[in-house]
């Protein structure tokens, strides 16, 4: 397994790390045993990022993941979780985060975790479950750097959802380490100019900050939520079909256009559309580790053949900047 560098905190992250969330389902509806066999095959095979959150299956996802590392007890692995603040905590905030994280070390059966990342999205005045600009860095900072001076956690991170503007705004401040992006193939704004009128949120070119201020990333939404199988079938302990990210406004909308990625197959550039949007994920250099979702052991098994594959080749890419044309104009 390929380690990379995770911008400037000293970490080697596994290009593949292992998402624990409740789209895919393993960790929060899943076997017992399914779960312990696949997080061990994932040890096996280099995998050293899990990454969970409060708000997957409400604390079973942690759960789940502590009882099977304090089982296996892997050496160096990291571990990642996540706060959201409810409007009704945002009063509080140095306290409700604080709460958040012990209930959180609790479940993993652990003292500190790697990475403690802010779950909330951020616009520039909030509102909603939305952060404003001047809460993350007047009270979610000061708040999260008092539980790494207390030894909870190593690194502070964000879930890079929100004001296209304000996440560059809050990268550029350096306040933070980590960022989850999204970039999948239906949205590679994070990296490159999209097409004009494109159908999705334009991140901007987020890679530039990320780089500049040596925040590491992990790719979020690789599978746009499961959309880039090409199938709006799901497997029984999957999810219902997500909310998109940074993509079309429905789900359906999304299998629709991964569907016109098929191209991308039938040309033999890769075998399946997953392979496809999971190499084209870890193709970018300033991706740090992708996070795949998963219902079934096999569904692991998949994703990592697709990592050892490597990055799409050229011409896939050369493919793909024609298919995304096609899609200019249309309504998001």
């Amino acid at each position: 397994m390929q380690l990379r560098a995770f911008g400037r905190t000293g970490m080697q992250l596994s290009v593949l790390g292992f998402g624990c969330g409740a789209v895919g389902g393993l960790m929060v509806r899943g076997d017992a045993a399914e779960q312990e066999r696949t997080i061990a095959r994932a040890i096996a095979a280099g995998v050293n990022y899990f990454d969970t959150a409060v708000l997957y299956g409400n604390g079973e996802s942690e759960r789940n993941l502590g009882r099977v590392l304090q089982k296996l007890k892997p050496a160096n692995v990291a571990v990642g979780t996540k706060v959201r603040l409810l409007p009704s905590e945002f009063s509080r905030i140095a306290d409700a985060v604080a709460m958040s994280l012990e209930g959180s070390l609790a479940r993993l059966r652990l003292d500190r975790v790697d990475i403690f990342h802010l779950h909330n999205p951020i616009t520039e005045t909030g509102g909603g479950l939305a952060l404003s600009v001047q809460q993350v860095l007047g009270d979610v900072v000061p708040a999260f750097e008092r539980l790494r001076q207390h030894g909870k956690t190593r690194f502070l991170g964000i879930t890079a959802v929100g004001d296209t503007a304000t996440l560059h705004q809050v990268i550029d401040s350096r306040a933070f380490d980590s960022a989850q992006v999204v970039y999948n193939v239906l949205n590679p704004s994070a990296a490159e100019e999209l097409p004009t009128n494109y159908p999705a949120q334009d991140y901007g070119r987020l890679f530039d900050h990320t780089k500049a201020a040596g925040v590491g990333v992990v790719g979020i939404r690789v599978l746009a939520g499961g959309a880039l199988s090409g199938s709006a079938d799901r497997h029984p302990i999957a999810g219902p079909p997500p909310e998109p990210i940074g993509s079309a406004m429905t789900y359906g909308a999304d299998v629709d256009r991964a569907r016109r990625l098929l191209p991308l197959v039938k040309e033999g550039l890769a075998t399946s559309l997953a392979e496809a949007a999971t190499r084209f994920a870890l193709s970018h250099p300033s991706m740090g580790t992708i996070l795949v979702g998963m219902a079934t052991p096999q569904q692991f098994e998949e994703a990592l053949v697709a990592v050892q594959k490597g990055p799409l080749p050229r011409a896939a890419f050369d493919r793909l900047s024609a298919l995304w044309q096609e899609f200019s104009g249309e309504p998001r």
